[in-house]
Parts: structure tokens; sequence; C-alpha cells
């Protein structure tokens, strides 16, 4: 799609349409151990599927994650998602309050834990008023892409 990844010039959230603040998430270590992980979120209408998930500060061996939008949603509510990315919400059960994205990628697999409800809020007051869910596919324009496609091959 055209803007595939619609900020790579001044990393990942610059020129989004809607951005997290900094999240305070925390990495699992294992064995209950966790440290501190700033976290945020962003979307934009050229990409209208996807959210893109960066760790401001860190390295950029830790990179960016762009995954499905409706994934991040439908994991606040149920566990959701297969392959690289997936998402738990909050357990109670077992004393986890946060929702769980675990990422797995050539070098390993993290397990990362993020605050609920500003994702939630975020989610419901600015991604979905932008794009309401349902909507993306109206913002694709298929005869280009589909161009695209043809002439990449």
């Amino acid at each position: 799609m055209p803007g595939r990844h619609p900020f790579p010039d001044q990393g990942p959230t610059a020129g989004a349409d809607s951005v997290t603040p900094v999240l305070k998430a925390q990495l699992n270590l294992g064995d209950g151990k966790f440290i501190d992980l700033p976290v945020r979120f962003a979307y934009c209408g050229d990409a209208p599927f996807s959210v893109v998930m960066e760790f401001p500060d860190s390295g950029p061996a830790v990179g960016t994650w762009e995954f499905s939008r409706d994934l991040l949603w439908k994991g606040l509510h149920k566990p959701a998602g297969i392959g690289d990315v997936k998402i738990s919400p909050p357990c109670r059960c077992h004393g986890r309050r946060q929702l769980r994205i675990t990422l797995r990628g050539d070098d390993g697999t993290a397990s990362i834990d993020v605050p609920v409800e500003p994702v939630h809020s975020w989610l419901r007051e600015q991604s979905f008023v932008l794009v309401p869910r349902g909507r993306e596919s109206e913002l694709i324009d298929w005869d280009a892409e589909l161009s695209r496609l043809v002439r990449d091959r």
C-alpha cells in the first residue's frame, strides 16, 4: 500500500494521524522479573488496517512493530493472534491487570505488558474516530494496489 510505513523519515510516530502518549510498559524477563519499557502506538489513515508500536528512546535493535489494528482491539477482550503477534487481555485470576503483547521475531520472543485503559481509550476515542472499524477498505485505492502488484511481479 502507498505509505505502508507512513512515517519512515522521522521515526514511526512522526506524521501519524493519532499517537498515544508514551506508556509505561513492562518487558517480562521471566521468573516474575520485569523491566520498564516505554511504548507508544500510532495510527495513520494511509495504512488504515494497521497500528505501529514503537519503543521510544530504545536502540535501533528494538525496532518497531506494525500489526493489525483489529488484532489490538480484539486482544483487549479475548486472546487474539497467531504467528508473530499475539495479544491477551488482563487475566485477573493470574494477577495480571495489563494487556499482554507477545512479539516473536528471528531473535526470539518478547512479552510486553501494556496498560489497558490508555490503549482502549486511544482506539475508541481517536483511532476509530479517524477511521471507523469496518470502514478501512474504503480508504484503499484498490485499482492502484492491483496495478502495483502486477507491476512488481
